[in-house]
């Protein structure tokens, strides 16, 4: 008997013998396949020595990422590191792993299925940020040039919104991503605007009245900051639009004219641009601001009330006094000219 032929031999009653005293009862096949190949000389042992780069994109096939593996020197051999998917048919998750070389072929297959351990620009979008200032948190966040982002504003159509929308503004979900280094400009916005897609789902928003909440959302949100007076802002500018009162939203005024102060002045709100709540009744043209669920909760499930005013007397603390009729809104601004003065740094 030849020496090759007695080491299969060998290597085959090792298996059996494993297998038979339970050592590796909790194994599973790829595990006993890992082992096999080990001793035929067919699998690197470990744990591997520099390091490298293995990008799963999404689809990729078992056979596709075992050559990808093969061609950066992180296995040894197709067929042993193949066998071991077919036996385990693990899930791959798209993304950049970072690898050893020369590393079993089963540690490596753990890593690429583990969604954790891929490379990722972890960014926070918070609530209420325009879009223009969303994009500079991306550019920042993931090296992409501001110029990237905002080239996309004016083009809903691009990410498969109607392409009547005045801009992509409010389409754009604030919550924490994990973007994969090499993901272009238009890819991280699609998955921002597919993250609103799924929490429009989630609300079971026709498609008739989208524009519409997320429009009168992003207003709320940048209006009020405690979760209750989301709710209750809601409310009053329900109240206004039933009455046919104009919306009077300074935080509309400030977008239209491209401010970004608490206040505006008289010549602000005379501006006749389409965003201006002042000037005209109504919804301006489209969103202001990236809403939250809790804001389109609020528009959803306004609270139950009969104001149709509401200030804002503490600008730190975010406390604001809601009143029904004129006269207790007047009191409500003095209060909040009183802390104005007080807080001259407030703009």
């Amino acid at each position: 008997m030849d020496r090759h032929k007695r080491r299969r031999i060998f290597a085959f009653s090792v298996v059996i013998i494993l297998v038979g005293v339970g050592s590796i009862a909790f194994a599973n096949k790829g595990s006993i396949r890992s082992a096999y190949e080990q001793l035929l000389g067919n699998d690197f042992a470990g744990p591997g020595v520099g390091e490298t780069t293995i990008t799963v994109d999404a689809g990729d096939s078992g056979e596709k990422i075992t050559n990808k593996l093969l061609k950066a020197g992180v296995v040894k051999d197709f067929n042993a590191t193949y066998k071991i998917i077919l036996d385990d048919n693990p899930i791959f998750y798209p993304g950049v792993f970072v690898l050893k070389k020369q590393m079993r072929s089963i540690d490596a297959l753990r890593i690429l299925s583990n969604q954790d351990a891929a490379i990722t620009n972890r960014t926070t979008l918070k609530e209420g940020l325009r879009a223009s200032v969303l994009f500079r948190v991306l550019s920042e966040s993931t090296g992409i040039p501001e110029t990237d982002f905002s080239s996309f504003l004016y083009k809903p159509e691009s990410f498969g919104l109607d392409a009547s929308l005045p801009s992509i503004e409010g389409y754009l979900f604030p919550a924490t991503y994990k973007f994969a280094p090499g993901a272009s400009a238009k890819e991280i916005l699609q998955e921002m605007v597919d993250r609103m897609n799924q929490e429009i789902n989630a609300f079971n928003i026709k498609p008739k009245d989208v524009h519409r909440i997320l429009t009168l959302a992003s207003i709320v949100q940048k209006e009020v900051r405690i979760k209750e007076d989301f709710y209750k802002a809601s409310r009053v500018f329900l109240n206004r639009l039933e009455t046919g009162m104009p919306l009077q939203s300074d935080a509309t005024v400030s977008y239209g004219v491209g401010g970004n102060t608490f206040s505006t002045s008289k010549k602000d709100r005379a501006d006749k641009n389409p965003y201006n709540t002042y000037v005209y009744a109504g919804l301006p043209i489209g969103p202001i601001s990236a809403p939250g669920s809790v804001a389109i909760d609020a528009v959803i499930n306004p609270a139950a009330g009969k104001w149709l005013y509401f200030c804002t007397i503490n600008l730190e603390t975010g406390e604001t006094v809601f009143s029904e009729t004129l006269a207790q809104h007047e009191v409500a601004v003095s209060r909040w000219l009183a802390w104005m003065k007080d807080n001259p740094s407030y703009e």
